[in-house]
């Protein structure tokens, strides 16, 4: 038998969140010149690329990306870059993932950029899951979710950056 998959957010639904989320990075960072956008890898960073073509739509800001390579089964593991440390050295940093479930991921993730200094940071998701195991909380959110620990949440992206997410 298999998981029945309820839509959470349509494609239409995870752009408008997206764009908002941009706008919201935008306002927070208003006399930056340069924002990076380090997402964490696959999922992650699509939603990061995602952003990152929203800010550039609304702005002169220079949009750096950066993907973040974490083991999600051993985050304490190496944790790799796309781009060198100096490159977001004492920059605005936002570190993206698509779902904030136990939290595991992105601590580890902000763990690793805060050996760095940083001129700001803050972290964005697309879904907020409100049952974590760490002390972690996305600055930027499209929707927060109250689901069981049973429940799994799923964002399929396709090639050109479109997604649907899945409650299971």
């Amino acid at each position: 038998m298999t998981a029945e998959k309820n839509i959470i957010l349509t494609s239409q639904q995870i752009e408008h969140k997206t764009k908002r989320i941009a706008y919201q990075i935008l306002e927070s960072n208003s006399s930056e010149t340069e924002i990076v956008l380090a997402g964490i890898k696959t999922n992650g960073y699509i939603f990061a690329e995602e952003i990152g073509k929203h800010l550039r739509e609304i702005s002169d800001v220079h949009v750096i990306m950066c993907e973040v390579k974490i083991n999600k089964k051993n985050p304490l593991s190496t944790i790799e870059t796309s781009i060198p440390s100096n490159e977001y050295k004492n920059k605005s940093l936002v570190l993206v993932d698509d779902v904030l479930n136990s939290g595991a991921t992105l601590i580890y993730g902000i763990k690793h950029f805060l050996e760095v200094p940083l001129k700001r940071f803050k972290t964005a998701v697309l879904i907020n899951r409100n049952h974590k195991k760490y002390p972690v909380k996305a600055d930027f959110k499209g929707i927060s979710l109250s689901t069981t620990l049973q429940e799994h949440v799923t964002i399929e992206f396709s090639s050109k950056g479109k997604g649907i997410a899945y409650l299971m």
